[in-house]
């Protein structure tokens, strides 16, 4: 459904910019909210769809945003990022995305603390940037109109509605992510370009080391770091490499004395090395 949403939003956001402009109606700008726990991949959806397009992206995260005369990175540091992500052409700025990671931390929570005037200015130093607005850098007069801003957030402690309303305004497509199951957790490390499976598989063929994963210890990997997200912290899809970095460390260490041999990792292999810790609540919660 995330994919759904922010593929039609995406579109249409393109398909208004290059529309032909008329006098007496403009499209306005539906700039983009995703809301999921982390490490469910709110960042890689809007990655993946920048690179698809070939428009230059800019991460920023809007923690170490500050109103102007605080100390901290100033608002306007959002374009100098896209402006390096596009090789300082405006032109091609001006059609880019800009993905502003945990925006919840800058909302207004229902109890009151000094803090919270800080927030409120960031969230008001940003207004301008993402309704639309002309600003001049060296590299010429960058207009943000066409730029699509996709904001994210987990909002544990604060929900959308904690934005100030003028901001929310700005971000009218709320998309939502779901936790990641024990099933999403295996595709991950076994259907994904880059996954973990493939990784270190390619890291041990230089020792000379097969490393062979079963579907049962597939099954088991995901399920662990599944259960171990579950009663400590949830970090998502994170989990996998801090398990799969335990679970292979000490092959890896005795990789050149196993050179030439074939490691297989079944569900028996992967309870050997985990079980114990991930059912110890102190010991995962330090170490997976």
């Amino acid at each position: 459904d995330a994919k759904k949403f922010l593929s039609v939003a995406v579109y249409n956001h393109y398909k208004r910019i290059n529309s032909p402009k008329s006098d007496d109606m403009e499209i306005e700008k539906s700039n983009i909210l995703l809301v999921g726990a982390t490490g469910t991949g709110k960042t890689l959806l809007a990655r993946t769809i920048a690179k698809m397009l070939n428009v230059p992206f800019a991460i920023v995260d809007a923690t170490v945003l500050t109103e102007a005369g605080y100390v901290g990175e100033d608002v306007e540091t959002i374009l100098t990022r896209l402006l390096q992500a596009s090789d300082y052409d405006v032109e091609r700025a001006q059609r880019g995305i800009v993905f502003i990671d945990e925006i919840d931390k800058v909302a207004t929570r229902q109890e009151s603390s000094g803090s919270d005037v800080s927030r409120q200015g960031v969230q008001r130093d940003l207004l301008p940037l993402v309704e639309g607005t002309s600003v001049s850098t060296k590299y010429g007069v960058v207009k943000t109109d066409h730029i699509l801003f996709i904001a994210s957030g987990a909002f544990h402690l604060s929900k959308p509605s904690d934005l100030i309303p003028e901001l929310q305004g700005r971000f009218p497509i709320r998309v939502e992510l779901e936790s990641l199951s024990v099933q999403d957790f295996e595709a991950i490390l076994m259907q994904t370009h880059a996954s973990l499976v493939k990784q270190y598989q390619a890291l041990l063929a230089t020792e000379g080391v097969t490393l062979e994963f079963k579907p049962d210890g597939i099954t088991r990997l995901a399920t662990i770091a599944f259960d171990v997200n579950e009663r400590t912290e949830n970090i998502g899809a994170r989990r996998l490499s801090t398990v799969m970095e335990r679970l292979l460390d000490e092959v890896s260490f005795d990789a050149v004395k196993l050179s030439g041999q074939t490691v297989t990792i079944d569900a028996a292999y992967v309870d050997q090395r985990l079980q114990m810790l991930s059912q110890d609540e102190d010991l995962s919660r330090f170490i997976l």
